[in-house]
């Protein structure tokens, strides 16, 4: 009997009807087959009021193998305890139940007590047992059932011996899995689809590429399966000539040239951008008819983690004027490239876009929201987004952590972080490392030793090479250069790249030659091309005016062919982002850039400016390193700030390198000066610089631009933590909307009168 004609039998009164015992069988195979939970119910009312039901093992085994089918296995095991007489069909029809809806443990219970009824398991029950085992991770009870297997003939089964493979996949012996394999007297397309899958899933990608190449040579054509697990290896292990065999061999087999599976055309783009061919994903995206919101998702992922910011702007642009809506994923990667070029406007319209679609209740949405907000150096904001988060997991602590320790806030940073811990959330590895930063931008040395310490004391977590870098990061800013060097020397597992830099670092800070000869010595041998520990060492030469020190760093890194990254910077004009490299004059104002620079430093020097030119790692006259040192991309990207931005507007930059010494002092007096507050993301941290001062070591509590964001019945739980103005600030309250959301805030009043737009508040 068809569905249809059951559901319309179904929906006549039941006193209208007369079905028998037969008839409802057929129906409920049906339904079984079909998973038709509610025409289920109505059956099962049917026959119990008609009065079918009552002692008809026939109909009840039915009934209750449609509930498991159908997922409702309460209903299932309910009518399962009221039958006698229990055959092999029900008790696999139950066993298979439990194991396809979460329920693995109450599978073996079942399975226990069928051999204990003496109900001899058969190829129908061992397949969902031995599932039940592997997800359960159960080694020792996943053996003796198939050694059952083996007694009782059934391991030549193709069902039974696919589910062995799974299982021991399952458990991670991919040898044992192999063994079976070739043992297999049948192999189906399924075999060979679970070799592939467990492979990669397992980290043996490599045996995924032999098994592929074995299929082909058996005459074997693989389906979506095989090829959607054979792009995740190839993106794992970012081998691009296997991607292209894969992608060949699929257009090959679809017809006509073209990838017909939209599984699989996305899953070849993302394998292309994981491989880093990123324009192979592009060719491939560009010429697809129908582009889901998966494409999509795939391509501007793509460039997002290659940190080409600009594309993904544009696909998303390109994105919500087309069909697609962009979705929870898409937002994720477009915050993630809004950060990497501290674009607050465009950010903040992001988040107006989250709002709009109501994806602002996603735990992955709210972090990255977080993440944006505090890179782009809006703390309040990424504040207001973490306090109005219902479900707080441990990413979107570890991002305010984070975000607080890069902006110079170490003791809040450490505050949240205790906070956190009386939530009775688990830390990891990445929280401490976050924190254990925080401590070592804010030179908090007593409170980051106290929470190295408790890493393994506190948390049975053994110290990673990461957190011994922040420690003697700590230690090194902090100018105990020779600690720090002991903690290196008192290590139980090697120092990685990081831990020496750390201390190269630190000596280029202090001038300590020898130990950053001999850091940087270290660093060599562990990463001989890597080129930023060549260039720390010159500055550490250049500092001492040692010039043949540095000629010989040069010639060494001139014979390796290494390069140094181009320095740039960023900064964004009306949701535009412009960006600046050293020596730049492609902008089209450039020639009001530069005369802007000439006019500031007059006016510097005025105010009693003297170049540093210690940086500057050329052996020539001072005239000429003074001119290389305003060719500094962060100087012609402030220069362009201050002509197309009004007086008193805040001005936000992004460098992707650390910020030279020369230009920290420039951008501080700049600040005074122009009367600006200038915020400064470089690759380790945040520099606001305020009234000729600094966030990153010259913070000073009295400053004219600072000013407290205050809920209505108290502060910010994670904002400054105190109840007072700095002193002098006249203040007045002000409310505005933001996002149809009232906020009420306490600013202190700027010199011209106004409040900085960009400064979004903390909810009322």
């Amino acid at each position: 009997m068809s569905l249809l004609k059951s559901t319309t039998l179904l929906s006549k009164p039941c006193s209208t009807i007369t079905i028998n015992s037969l008839q409802c069988g057929t129906l409920l195979q049906s339904l079984t087959n079909s998973k038709s939970l509610t025409q289920a119910q109505q059956l099962h009312a049917h026959v119990t009021t008609g009065g079918i039901l009552r002692h008809n093992t026939y109909l009840a085994t039915k009934l209750a193998a449609c509930y498991a089918a159908c997922g409702h296995m309460a209903h299932a095991q309910l009518i399962f305890d009221q039958i006698v007489l229990k055959n092999s069909f029900l008790w696999n029809s139950m066993i298979r139940g439990y194991a396809c809806n979460h329920s693995p443990s109450m599978s073996l219970v079942l399975y226990r007590e069928m051999l204990r009824f003496g109900q001899k398991p058969d190829n129908f029950t061992y397949p969902f047992v031995l599932k039940a085992c592997g997800d359960l991770l159960l080694r020792g009870i996943g053996r003796k059932v198939h050694a059952l297997v083996v007694v009782g003939g059934l391991e030549e089964n193709v069902y039974v011996g696919n589910s062995i493979l799974s299982m021991y996949f399952k458990f991670g012996d991919v040898a044992d899995a192999r063994l079976v394999f070739d043992k297999m007297a049948v192999r189906d397309l399924t075999s060979w689809n679970t070799m592939v899958s467990g492979c990669v899933k397992n980290g043996e990608t490599r045996g995924a590429f032999d098994l592929f190449g074995e299929m082909k040579r058996v005459g074997v054509v693989g389906d979506g399966t095989t090829l959607l697990a054979l792009l995740s290896a190839c993106g794992d292990v970012m081998d691009l000539k296997v991607g292209k065999e894969i992608h060949g061999y699929v257009v090959r087999n679809g017809g006509n040239g073209r990838v017909y599976n939209g599984f699989l055309v996305n899953s070849i783009i993302d394998m292309y951008c994981n491989s880093e061919s990123v324009s192979c994903a592009r060719k491939l995206f560009e010429g697809l008819i129908v582009k889901d919101v998966v494409s999509w998702n795939s391509l501007i992922s793509g460039y997002e983690k290659r940190g080409d910011a600009f594309e993904v702007l544009e696909l998303f642009g390109r994105m919500v004027e087309g069909s697609a809506v962009p979705d929870e994923v898409t937002v994720i990667s477009v915050l993630g490239a809004c950060n990497q070029i501290a674009a607050l406007r465009l950010g903040t319209s992001v988040h107006s876009y989250v709002v709009k679609r109501g994806y602002g209740g996603n735990v992955a949405v709210g972090t990255a929201l977080i993440g944006m907000y505090a890179n782009c150096g809006s703390l309040i904001c990424a504040c207001c987004v973490f306090d109005e988060m219902r479900e707080k997991n441990l990413a979107a602590w570890t991002v305010m952590v984070t975000g607080f320790g890069n902006h110079g806030r170490g003791r809040e940073a450490v505050s949240i972080f205790y906070d956190m811990l009386s939530k009775n959330v688990t830390p990891d590895e990445g929280i401490f490392t976050a924190v254990l930063s925080a401590c070592s931008h804010s030179g908090l040395v007593d409170e980051g030793k106290e929470i190295f310490c408790s890493i393994s004391r506190d948390h049975n977590v053994d110290p990673g090479p990461t957190h011994y870098s922040c420690l003697v990061d700590l230690l090194g800013r902090a100018g105990n250069i020779d600690e720090a060097y002991a903690v290196i020397e008192s290590m139980k597992l090697e120092p990685n790249e990081d831990v020496w830099t750390a201390l190269l670092s630190a000596c280029r800070l202090h001038r300590n030659v020898k130990l950053a000869e001999i850091s940087a010595q270290k660093l060599f041998e562990l990463n001989p091309n890597g080129a930023s520990g060549y260039v720390c060492l010159s500055n550490v030469y250049a500092a001492e005016r040692r010039w043949k020190d540095v000629e010989n760093v040069r010639a060494l890194v001139k014979k390796r062919r290494l390069k140094k990254s181009p320095s740039y910077s960023f900064v964004e004009l009306n949701k535009m982002v412009h960006q600046f490299f050293v020596g730049d004059t492609s902008h089209p104002q450039s020639d009001d850039i530069y005369a802007k620079l000439k006019d500031l430093s007059e006016r510097l020097k005025k105010a009693g400016y003297k170049p540093d030119t210690t940086s500057v790692l050329y052996d020539v006259e001072e005239e000429i390193k003074e001119k290389m040192l305003w060719d500094h991309s962060e100087r012609l990207a402030l220069a362009f700030a201050l002509i197309n931005t009004a007086p008193g507007t805040t001005i936000r930059i992004t460098k992707n390198l650390r910020v030279c010494g020369d230009c920290h002092t420039v951008i501080k007096m700049i600040s005074k000066l122009t009367n600006r507050e200038i915020i400064m993301r470089d690759i380790s941290r945040f520099h606001h610089y305020v009234d000729g001062l600094c966030s990153c070591g010259e913070y000073c509590p009295n400053t004219r631009r600072h000013f407290l964001a205050i809920q209505e019945a108290s502060l910010s739980q994670y904002l400054y933590r105190r109840n007072v103005l700095p002193p002098g600030c006249s203040t007045k309250r002000v409310k505005l909307t933001f996002n149809q959301r009232p906020y009420l805030i306490i600013p202190t009043v700027l010199s011209c009168g106004q409040i900085d737009e960009s400064d979004i508040l903390i909810t009322k």
